[in-house]
């Protein structure tokens, strides 16, 4: 894979600035510290320059002091010992670690980390592939610190320690000494132990900070070190005690030759940590990245080159200028690998936590399992916040960086606990998937509350957005303070194509009205057939299937199951013997996982090499559907528009049934997102979507075919509750702002405020956001006074109540939080705790109460099923035995009773079961419902059950429920028999993936990370190679994810607090 070209600019010094004439080094003793740059200025800012040291004659014998008439009046000398004894420490820290690197060169690490050459390792540290800090190889020879650490360790007495006092020399040397024992004996136990230690750390200083100052790489080489150097008193503090004495001591001579040489060397050192801190972060050839990286890409990806307008977009000026970037590319032009390499760049070289938003949970493990390997290989670490998983706030790591993979709601509760403990400047950069979805429902609202967040509390951290149907890119370029690239690349041509009964015409935008036509379809049609297949879709699949592969989109669930079965009926028997022993198997898998059962509609249709894939399958099934379809096994799926959004399912041809999504009529985005999927690139010559239309339609979908795309609109105004009163609760809580002076501030940056005089014509910004503020102090969630625009601006802060804390903690619509904590609150009355129904009752989601239908029957069924204490459960709730008997037997009612009381008890009742049988399919069967829904309603309930947790957590009179939540939600989350929930906590192993591993001997989190890849694939049935990598790389990273977080406990725990320390000092005679 090669980029033509560096993905960063570099900055060559120019001869002159690195050569040093000898007079101006005889009159500089030392080079005085290099400038830093401030935190928040831009890669191309100038440092400030540093302050020259005081002259000093080493051929005198006169006073240490100089002219000074005091040394507390003057702290030069002690500045310029603080950084001789840094440089001494960090030198023997670099020396003692490549000793430990060249020791161990032979061995490999057991999780596969990126091993350096022994020959390289000092140009890796201190040179940029040769380009960067203009480094001569005369003057390395000449530094000490890196030609010798090789051999030796560091003696105090070496050149730049001559000019000091011979008492801080004996300081020295007892320090050096004390510092390598305590090397010694905490090497020997890492070696054994600690297979990561030195060349993780080795690793990550010398491959990503080659370009940061050269004091912050030596500082975190080593942690034993800088454990010693916390406990012992400062060189400064001892100085003081003792300069008096000092000052009588003999001074060593120094000859004025070797004072010239070290001057000459201290200059070029400070001239390189000039050029370090003036140019961008490089640490490698491909894009500022390791060679290694472009290896991966090609083990892993099998992408051994970028496209053109990838290389161009990585290259851009404004990238290097970390300026916010928005990119719009057509589906399947290779957007997500652009954010892959700049998500490396920032982990890597910049050493920066990042923030993956991805829109669904299913495409969030995708990625997770799609980059554990390169985590493991790279040193950082892969975190999924989806459904119930996540912490919060994230761990503070401190020798590795994070990348956080998240859904929208999951990645908008991971900001807030960033934000609340001022960690959100360790955010480098934030990357969001489908950019448009900003346009979407309350989903897009959050996804904006994100964006808004980070733009205003954090300058520093850069954003990334990226899209294929985006139309008006300015106003969010002006939300995201963003530039903007496109590109219309695709690797495969796609040729569009509408079909209006038996002719089909191309899209052809210079045509007159849009449509030109191509071919009539070349099939003959028995009055039978025509009959039932007027669409002639039987035709269009036979020209592609069973060589290649095909997709029909369909308007709804049943008729995805429908199309499937009649094509089949009147498909050739001949397409069974494709692939025959393949099939068999799918079909041996999949009643596997639904124990025992099969879809009859699947078991007519796999042997044909076609299947259904909706939401009405379970998540273990869509699975194992689409790896069939991936491998060509399968060779068509109808499904529904849920598919243009999800996983990557590319085809030779893509079918579109009807214009419609359900019953409403097909929007351009959707339009562009299902045709995207046609073409695969390495396979395919072309790809051709073709658009199915009926008569009275034509002009509709002329106008479709040919209109531009849908502008993307804020929803914080329409999504009420949760968008702009949610987002103006959080601003308070959070602190980020506290009266409407500064919400209204913070307002105009949003999306919405970009857009507001177009959304709302009739209230200002300002009233709208008085009014959303007044609707949260009514419902008792802020305290404080809203001032009318009227009156005097000065205004008083408005807080937050407990409530109201709890509320957005939790992350609960604000049109359920009174709801909830009645519910919690009755609870506490007579909590029923001798089974969980009524701790399920009180965690199922109310908005999935609006879907559901109760059977009558069903309903009646199950409560009699119920023990008496259970049944006293639907009483406490409000749910009357007598009610349901009579609803069951169809007599009227005259007591009224709340509906969303009843159906979520129904669905608890349903949950109740889900968690004794652990069966989707019994379960299904037993209330009529699908099984997808099933799985569905599950998800959500585990979901809300970890938001219940967290809004119990900030109410102290709920706690009780922490204990019992905790637990409740871990048994949500997998539904499985307790001994499969260590597997199926790695990502990418689903339930009947995780029987197989448990079955054949992998029954630890521990066993699959240690697990050989190749016995996998020869011990589980219809594995593949490529996904026993992915589950053992995913393994590693959860396990290591696990044990870097005990780490960082027990650091936490043996950490000596700085403030008691220092009280320790001052009490020091």
């Amino acid at each position: 894979m090669e980029g033509g070209g560096p993905a960063v600019r570099r900055r060559s010094r120019s001869a002159s600035a690195r050569k040093r004439s000898r007079d101006r080094a005889q009159s500089r003793g030392a080079c005085s510290p290099p400038a830093r740059k401030r935190p928040s200025s831009g890669a191309g800012e100038e440092p400030q320059p540093a302050p020259a040291s005081p002259e000093y004659n080493n051929d005198s014998e006169e006073d240490m002091f100089g002219d000074y008439d005091s040394f507390s009046g003057n702290n030069s000398l002690l500045a310029q010992v603080d950084n001789t004894e840094q440089e001494c420490i960090q030198s023997i820290d670099l020396t003692s670690c490549t000793k430990n690197m060249e020791d161990r060169a032979t061995v490999e690490p057991s999780f596969g980390y990126l091993q350096l050459q022994n020959a390289k390792s000092k140009e890796l540290i201190f040179s940029a592939a040769g380009n960067i800090t203009g480094f001569r190889t005369e003057e390395e020879n000449h530094l000490r610190i890196t030609s010798e650490q090789e051999n030796r360790t560091l003696e105090p007495g070496d050149c730049f320690l001559d000019d000091l006092p011979s008492s801080q020399l004996l300081y020295f040397e007892e320090m050096n000494k004390t510092s390598v024992d305590s090397r010694k004996s905490s090497g020997t136990k890492e070696n054994a132990n600690d297979m990561n230690s030195c060349l993780d750390k080795m690793l990550n200083q010398s491959s990503c900070h080659h370009n940061a100052e050269h004091t912050k790489i030596n500082n975190e080489l080593s942690l034993s070190t800088m454990s010693n150097l916390n406990k012992r008193k400062s060189l400064k503090d001892h100085l003081k005690n003792t300069m008096t004495g000092n000052a009588k001591a003999q001074t060593p001579q120094v000859s004025r030759t070797k004072q010239l040489k070290e001057a000459v060397l201290s200059e070029e050192i400070c001239a390189a940590k000039k050029t370090i801190e003036t140019s961008s972060v490089d640490i490698g050839p491909f894009y500022g990245l390791p060679s290694k990286v472009k290896d991966l890409f090609v083990q892993f990806r099998g992408i051994e080159k970028l496209y053109e307008w990838q290389h161009t977009c990585l290259t851009l000026e404004s990238l290097q200028q970390r300026k916010n970037l928005i990119y719009s590319l057509p589906t399947s032009g290779g957007k997500t690998l652009v954010a892959e390499i700049l998500i490396l760049q920032e982990l890597l070289c910049r050493q920066k936590d990042v923030l993956m938003v991805l829109p669904y949970v299913a495409i969030v493990q995708e990625k997770v399992w799609a980059l554990s390997s390169f985590g493991i290989e790279l040193g950082f670490l892969v975190e999924e916040y989806a459904g119930s998983k996540g912490r919060f706030p994230p761990i503070k790591r401190r020798m590795k960086k994070s990348l956080y993979i998240a859904t929208i709601e999951k990645g908008h509760s991971l900001v807030n606990s960033l934000i609340e403990t001022g960690r959100v400047g360790d955010l480098g950069l934030v990357v969001v998937d489908e950019l448009h979805m900003l346009g979407e429902g309350s989903r897009g609202a959050i996804l904006e509350m994100i964006l808004a967040k980070i733009l205003y509390t954090s300058k520093t951290t850069q954003i990334i957005g990226m899209s294929a149907t985006l139309n008006n890119v300015g106003d969010l370029q002006q939300f995201l303070q963003a530039e903007y690239y496109t590109n219309n690349f695709r690797p495969v041509e796609l040729k569009e194509y509408v079909k209006i009964q038996d002719s089909i015409y191309e899209v052809d935008n210079k045509a007159e009205n849009g449509l030109t036509f191509s071919r009539l379809l070349n099939f003959k049609y028995s009055s039978n057939l025509q009959k039932m297949d007027p669409d002639h879709l039987i035709a269009l699949v036979t020209e592609v299937i069973p060589n290649y592969s095909c997709l029909v989109f369909c308007p709804t669930k049943k008729n995805c199951e429908n199309v499937a079965e009649m094509i089949c009926k009147y498909l050739n028997k001949e397409y069974k013997n494709h692939r025959e022993n393949e099939k068999q198997d799918l079909i041996k898998d999949l009643k596997n996982i639904g124990k025992g059962s099969l879809c009859p509609v699947l078991k007519r249709t796999i042997p044909f090499g076609i299947a259904y894939h909706h939401s009405g399958l379970t998540s273990d099934e869509r699975k194992r559907i689409e790896e069939a379809y991936s491998t060509g096994v399968l060779c068509l799926l109808t499904c529904t528009s849920t598919l243009a959004a999800g996983v990557n399912l590319p085809a030779r041809r893509v079918i579109l049934r009807a214009p419609y999504v359900a019953t409403e009529f097909l929007k351009k985005n959707q339009y562009k997102q299902m045709i995207g999927r046609a073409g695969r690139a390495g396979i395919d010559s072309a790809g051709e979507s073709i658009l199915i239309v009926q008569e009275k339609d034509k002009h509709l979908v002329r106008d479709l075919v040919n209109s531009p795309l849908e502008n993307c609109y804020s929803n914080l105004f329409l999504e009420f509750t949760k968008g702009i009163q949610s987002l103006l609760l959080s601003l308070v809580g959070l602190k980020i702002a506290r009266n409407p002076e500064e919400i209204y501030h913070f307002m105009c940056g949003t999306l919405f405020g970009v857009q507001q005089q177009f959304l709302s014509k009739e209230k200002s910004l300002s009233a709208i956001t008085r009014e959303a503020l007044g609707c949260l102090i009514e419902k008792g969630l802020l305290k404080g006074k809203i001032t009318s625009e009227k009156e005097q601006k000065s205004q008083s802060n408005l807080e937050v109540t407990q409530l109201g804390q709890a509320t957005y903690k939790g992350s609960i619509d604000l049109a359920y939080c009174d709801a909830l904590y009645r519910d919690l609150k009755k609870g506490l009355e007579g909590l029923v705790l001798e089974s969980c129904l009524h701790l399920l009752y009180l965690t199922t989601p109310y908005d999935m109460t609006y879907h559901c239908r109760p059977d009558w029957m069903i309903y009646f069924r199950q409560f009699s099923q119920l023990n008496l204490v259970e049944q006293k459960v639907a009483a406490i709730v409000g749910v009357p035995e007598s009610f349901i008997t009579k609803k069951a037997s169809g007599q009227a009612i005259k007591k009224d009773v709340d509906n969303c009381v009843i159906n979520r008890l129904y669905l608890s009742f349903v949950l109740y079961a889900l968690l004794k049988e652990t069966n989707i399919w019994n379960v299904s069967e037993k209330f009529n419902m699908s099984r997808g829904y099933v799985q569905n309603l599950l998800n959500s309930a585990a979901s809300f059950s970890s938001c219940v947790l967290h809004f119990c957590e900030e109410l102290e009179e709920f706690w009780v429920y922490k204990a019992l939540l905790t637990e409740l939600t871990k048994r949500l989350t997998y539904c499985v028999k307790a001994e499969l929930v260590p597997l199926m906590e790695v990502a990418g192993v689903l339930e009947s993936r995780a029987k197989q591993l448990y079955d054949s001997g992998y029954k630890t989190l521990a066993h699959l990370a240690n697990a050989d890849p190749e016995t996998l694939v020869k011990m589980i049935e219809h594995l593949s190679r490529r996904q026993a990598r992915q589950i053992v790389s995913s393994a590693k990273m959860l396990l290591r994810e696990k044990a870097e977080a005990l780490q960082e406990e027990v650091e936490e725990l043996l950490k000596v607090p700085t403030d008691t320390y220092e009280g320790l000092l001052t009490t020091l005679p």
